[in-house]
């Protein structure tokens, strides 16, 4: 499993507040719960498609979840943005600065974890992983479409 590669502007820390939404959490697993809440109430209020809105917070739910499981980092940034009115752009960002790869995971059927990323692929239009302008870290992103 690797990104969909594609080019990767770097959109969301663009000015325009009425079109990105952005979330500072600390690495704990009830930082979760925040985001899907926090980035579900703001696509309410884009008045999205309903798909997408649960997409996307899907989407945010298992970025986060990947950064504050597989990190050390001291916080988490979540953000969401409207590169056009039927387009999303997610990303999470985390503070590892190990230039480590992203973890290649094919899990057993039986296995309770370890999905996030094939969820990832399987729901995003594209995805990536990029170095983090914000945090230095790792910043995954996914774009969707209505």
């Amino acid at each position: 499993m690797s990104p969909h590669t594609t080019s990767s502007p770097q959109l969301l820390d663009a000015p325009n507040q009425e079109r990105t939404h952005w979330l500072e959490l600390p690495p704990h697993r009830s930082s979760i719960k925040v985001a899907r809440r926090s980035i579900g109430a703001r696509l309410s209020a884009w008045r999205l498609p309903g798909d997408l809105c649960a997409d996307a917070v899907l989407l945010v739910s298992e970025l986060a979840t990947n950064a504050v499981r597989h990190t050390l980092s001291a916080r988490i940034l979540c953000g969401i943005g409207l590169i056009t009115d039927q387009c999303l752009r997610l990303e999470v960002h985390d503070h590892d600065r190990s230039d480590r790869a992203l973890p290649r995971c094919e899990p057993c059927p039986d296995d309770e974890s370890g999905r996030g990323l094939l969820i990832v692929e399987a729901v995003a239009d594209s995805w990536g992983v990029d170095r983090s302008r914000l945090t230095g870290g790792n910043a995954v992103w996914a774009h969707l479409t209505a």
